[in-house]
């Protein structure tokens, strides 16, 4: 979990005074990460690895995005640049607000209880103590896991503790939400759930999301847009706006349709870098 704060020239208010989480309802084609010629080289010289080239790519405030690539075209890399864990190379990186990272794992602390992980996250970003015991309790709710609170992560299903690690992530309130590949260790139905759950709550809180993931249909499930990396050193090769209805079944349709669109362009790019 990450809390980092980044404004642009103008994210701040007239008096200078960066806003809240709660004050940054902007329109929606306000723009929460931009990203722009980012490259990324790991070593130097005839050594180095090159694992983005001249990335440009933007999110929307309250926009869902899906990254979707071959192994090692460096979508993770770039959601870590947004984070804040690594710099760019080159190029121009800016987020506008806090941001939170999700992981595959849930990377919860074995000896603190539900919680406590999530009260440890609210510590860290400031929240008042006497303030902490309500907030943990909404955010349980929130993941239908309210009466968890005092169970250990090792008591817990994996769907069951990906929902705390969801939970401790909006427990810092994130604008931005970065989410490695999150469910892809779950079970089918388990990760269905959990993509209900993760709608319902970005529809209410109106954050903005950058998704990696290996699954095509995921990304056809959850995103307003899926931007496709092409092979090492990735570059944005095509963005597919999704327009289908929501809610969405991972089984519907459209769903399927868009899929095989995104399967067949993602093939051409593993087929032209084999």
């Amino acid at each position: 979990m990450l809390d980092r704060l980044t404004m642009s020239s103008n994210g701040t208010s007239p008096d200078g005074k960066v806003p809240s989480a709660a004050s940054i309802s902007q329109p929606a084609a306000a723009t929460a990460v931009q990203i722009t010629s980012v490259s990324k080289v790991f070593g130097s010289g005839s050594s180095g690895v090159h694992a983005l080239d001249r990335v440009s790519l933007d999110a929307k405030v309250g926009e869902f995005v899906c990254l979707i690539g071959a192994s090692g075209c460096g979508k993770s890399t770039l959601l870590n640049l947004v984070a804040g864990l690594d710099t760019p190379t080159s190029g121009d990186l800016e987020v506008n607000g806090r941001t939170g990272l999700m992981f595959q794992e849930s990377a919860l602390f074995p000896w603190l209880t539900v919680a406590q992980n999530i009260e440890m996250a609210l510590k860290l970003s400031g929240t008042p103590k006497r303030e902490r015991k309500g907030r943990v309790e909404q955010l349980l709710a929130s993941v239908h896991l309210a009466d968890f609170g005092p169970k250990r992560p090792h008591e817990l299903s994996g769907g069951m503790r990906q929902r705390v690690a969801l939970a401790r992530a909006f427990a810092q309130d994130a604008d931005v939400l970065l989410m490695d590949e999150p469910f892809g260790a779950l079970d089918a139905m388990t990760r269905d759930l959990l993509h209900d759950e993760l709608e319902r709550l970005w529809s209410d809180r109106s954050f903005t999301v950058l998704f990696v993931t290996h699954n095509v249909r995921e990304a056809a499930r959850l995103a307003d847009r899926v931007v496709l990396l092409s092979s090492r050193p990735g570059r944005v090769a095509h963005e597919f706006k999704n327009d289908i209805p929501r809610p969405r079944r991972i089984d519907d349709p459209t769903v399927t349709a868009m899929s095989a669109e995104i399967t067949a362009k993602l093939r051409e790019e593993v087929a032209r870098h084999a």
